[in-house]
């Protein structure tokens, strides 16, 4: 029995170094090709975005893009109806450790090709069937400025804040011409998503344009917003939804349980506030590694101490799936329960406008 324990184990770590040098060597070689393809060959002559140039867009209605793709199943019955924009910052791609530059380029070819064939490709089409999908470059902060003093870090969030402002100023000026609005993001983005909520529509003029906003993957105070509420159900408009992923149990030392204020969380198989266990069941379908491959029933979802935990994804070798923290599935883990609540959602504004 030691013998098979001692094999067993021997094997696990095998397979644990194997898939480690697969997943490098794959990204390795799809980030290579990405890059090199014409779209991403663009220079930047002031390296400040011009938001007028289709190429500092990394989803646009103008142009054929990662934000279009549509699962394999979805396709046959896909039926675009385009009636509200989303406004889709992303999250942070500049993550590698060897890399000393605090903000991206906004004319790196490999970060703006790792950004659309993981973020723009997995988390923004999830808004396509309903929505026409902006999603902005921007100069993105390191994923190192999270870890040192915030005073430190204000200037490289600052940096791509103002592009993401910039950006999306240009879109209300030149785009939008009245349409109701989404706005999403994920990681950094919804830490930008939060402020640009705050700055143009707590309050404001644009918040009856608010269809509502999905901001996940950082924590937002449940008061941080003076007139936007937090979703409460699958049909409240004019609302923020947000949460973050992690396996139950599981105790993130290093930022949540430091915090000492209560944040925004909606569990997504719900959308309630509530902190019922809700059986995986009601997981309508996750998209994972494969984009053209949906998975029903993932995970399941409880809402506790600030975040949603969740059982390990239902996914083949999930025995060997050693993640506690799943920040980047936030999204791809309730895909398809995130696609119908959008559609959802977006059928009771228009009902609510037309009745009032």
């Amino acid at each position: 029995m030691k013998n098979y324990k001692r094999y067993f184990s021997l094997y696990q770590v095998f397979l644990n170094i194997l898939l480690l040098i697969l997943t490098i060597f794959n990204y390795s070689c799809s980030k290579k090709n990405y890059s090199s393809l014409p779209e991403y060959q663009f220079v930047s002559i002031n390296k400040i975005p011009d938001y007028s140039n289709l190429n500092y867009w990394a989803a646009h209605p103008w142009k054929k893009d990662l934000s279009d793709s549509i699962p394999k199943p979805l396709r046959k019955a896909f039926v675009k109806d385009s009636i509200v924009d989303v406004f889709f910052i992303h999250p942070t791609t500049l993550t590698a450790k060897e890399d000393n530059r605090w903000n991206a380029p906004i004319d790196d070819a490999i970060i703006n090709a790792k950004t659309d064939y993981s973020s723009i490709l997995y988390q923004a089409s999830v808004f396509n069937e309903q929505c026409r999908v902006f999603a902005p470059r921007y100069r993105q902060a390191h994923y190192k400025a999270f870890f040192i003093a915030e005073r430190e870090a204000a200037p490289y969030f600052e940096i791509a804040y103002q592009d993401v402002k910039n950006a999306f100023e240009y879109y209300l000026k030149n785009y939008n011409g009245g349409r109701p609005i989404i706005i999403a993001s994920h990681s950094q983005g919804t830490k930008h998503a939060a402020r640009l909520l705050k700055e143009f529509f707590d309050g404001k003029y644009l918040q009856n344009k608010l269809v509502c906003a999905y901001i996940i993957g950082l924590p937002i105070p449940v008061n941080y917003f003076t007139s936007i509420p937090v979703s409460t159900n699958a049909n409240s408009t004019g609302c923020v939804i947000s949460w973050r992923t992690y396996k139950t149990g599981y105790i993130d030392k290093r930022f949540v349980a430091k915090e000492n204020y209560k944040a925004m969380v909606v569990n997504p198989l719900t959308w309630t506030t509530d902190s019922l266990f809700v059986n995986k069941k009601n997981n309508k379908g996750g998209v994972l590694l494969k984009f053209n491959k949906i998975v029903p029933h993932v995970v399941n979802a409880q809402i506790h101490n600030n975040v949603l935990c969740t059982c390990k994804p239902d996914i083949f070798g999930k025995i060997f799936f050693t993640k506690k923290n799943f920040h980047a599935g936030d999204i791809n883990l309730f895909y398809m329960n995130i696609r119908e609540n959008v559609r959802n959602r977006i059928k009771v504004y228009f009902m609510n406008k037309k009745n009032s």
